[in-house]
């Protein structure tokens, strides 16, 4: 039996709360029972939490009336002490949970369009952010948590900028584009993901392709080699349309999220072969998959087009 046919992804139930697509999900990094922070194009944002004894799933709370248009991407803090939301409406905003309620403690505003992602640096004391009007931002956490200054505004990339993430390890920021500035692939990039070690990366396209890279991680830390990324392979024929996301487990799984409905999950090298192939996982586009922080469990959140979230064990068949 090859490993395609020992494993599974199991649904657990489908969190329902969203009325509207859901962009993006986010796993608190930190917190001790699962907790998942989701994002819509109905100005919302849910959080989710997971009970041990019901062995069930509620929404939290949802975090309302701050951003007027569609949340379009969400970030937890390393810390998992703050939340970070991106909106349609060109702002950014600052959550922290106090107690039982979270409280928006600071809005970002700079961007003159859509802002389309988020991502904190691994110390939690830089925050990025991306946009419509071809920019991006870094934000500098000040003595408090709500207290931020733009440390930098970068206009390298020619079109919509669609990702912004932190290398895992070091204050290097990558961001993906419309105009294909991840070389190698030939249409929109629309997602980023690295290993933890940090010395590969994953990137994910409208050409249908999944992309590896990778590169001398001694080197990045002696500040050599931030451009030096080689491309070790290229994952295609997967999916049948674009691919709007991909997430690396912490135990060296890749799972892809794309515009045919369908799930794939793929073994970290050196032939990156394909584990498990979950079609029509949700019934529109998958716009955003996420592994759950842990190494046990094997957690894996969904989101999609169709206003649902979802939850997936990834399970050995019996």
């Amino acid at each position: 039996m090859d490993l395609m046919e020992k494993l599974e992804l199991v649904e657990l139930p489908k969190l329902e709360g969203h009325t509207d697509r859901v962009w993006n999900v986010f796993w608190n990094p930190v917190s001790t029972l699962p907790i998942l922070a989701s994002c819509s194009g109905n100005n919302t944002v849910c959080i989710w939490e997971h009970n041990s004894l019901s062995h069930s799933w509620s929404c939290k709370t949802v975090l309302e009336e701050t951003h007027t248009r569609t949340v379009r991407s969400c970030a937890w803090s390393p810390s998992g002490k703050l939340l970070a939301t991106a909106s349609f409406d060109g702002t950014t905003a600052i959550w922290q949970n106090f107690g039982d309620e979270f409280e928006c403690i600071s809005n970002l505003e700079g961007h003159e369009n859509k802002v389309k992602s988020v991502s904190w640096n691994v110390a939690g004391s830089y925050l990025a952010t991306c946009s419509r009007d071809k920019s991006v931002w870094i934000w500098e956490v000040l003595g408090g948590a709500n207290e931020y200054d733009c440390a930098a505004v970068l206009n390298g990339p020619t079109q919509d900028v669609k990702m912004v993430q932190w290398h895992p390890t070091m204050n290097v920021l990558f961001s993906c584009s419309f105009d294909n500035t991840i070389n190698g692939h030939s249409s929109t990039v629309w997602a980023i993901s690295f290993n933890a070690a940090g010395d590969k990366m994953v990137t994910c396209s409208d050409d249908l392709t999944l992309k590896i890279w990778e590169t001398d991680i001694a080197m990045m830390h002696s500040g050599e080699a931030y451009a030096y990324w080689n491309h070790l392979c290229t994952l295609s024929g997967y999916h049948d349309r674009t691919i709007y996301s991909a997430h690396w487990s912490r135990d060296n799984i890749i799972a892809s999220g794309a515009g045919d409905d369908a799930i794939r999950l793929f073994a970290d090298g050196p032939s990156y072969i394909l584990l498990l192939k979950k079609e029509n996982a949700h019934d529109m586009d998958v716009n955003s998959v996420q592994w759950s922080p842990g190494e046990e469990n094997r957690l894996l959140a969904s989101a999609s087009d169709d206003g649902m979230v979802k939850i997936w064990q990834l399970a050995t068949k019996q």
